[in-house]
């Protein structure tokens, strides 16, 4: 049994032993290639993906108006005022609140011709 704990210690050292001294160009030839195959799997897959949806989402922004029905953090609700850099949302039972543009996750434009703040309410 003792003769046989030094030969497995061993014997992954000769079966991975190479012949001659390993090139260095070549070892560094292989890391770039690797590196450059990583670059390329990250643009394709992550960040020009990304680039579509940010710029999508830019646009949906952009084309707000007033009387867009908009979902802002799970808050729903519908523009009433455009700035620059925000949105106020009218709510239920007429309270408004201010929410960044960027916050915006949707929207779904205002029905032609059938506007919320024009119907008056019923009184019982």
């Amino acid at each position: 049994m003792k003769k046989l704990i030094p030969f497995t210690f061993a014997f992954p050292a000769l079966a991975f032993a190479q012949e001659g001294a390993p090139s260095s160009s070549g070892g560094m030839f292989q890391t770039v290639i690797m590196i450059a195959l990583a670059m390329v799997f990250f643009y394709f897959i992550l960040w020009r993906p990304e680039q579509k949806r940010r710029k999508a989402a830019e646009q949906m922004r952009g084309a707000l108006k007033k009387g867009d029905r908009v979902t802002a953090m799970g808050i729903i609700g519908t523009v009433s005022k455009l700035t620059e850099q925000s949105v106020v949302l009218r709510m239920v039972e007429g309270a408004k609140i201010e929410v960044l543009k960027a916050a915006i996750t949707d929207v779904q434009p205002a029905a032609e011709g059938s506007s919320e703040e024009e119907k008056p309410e019923a009184s019982s």
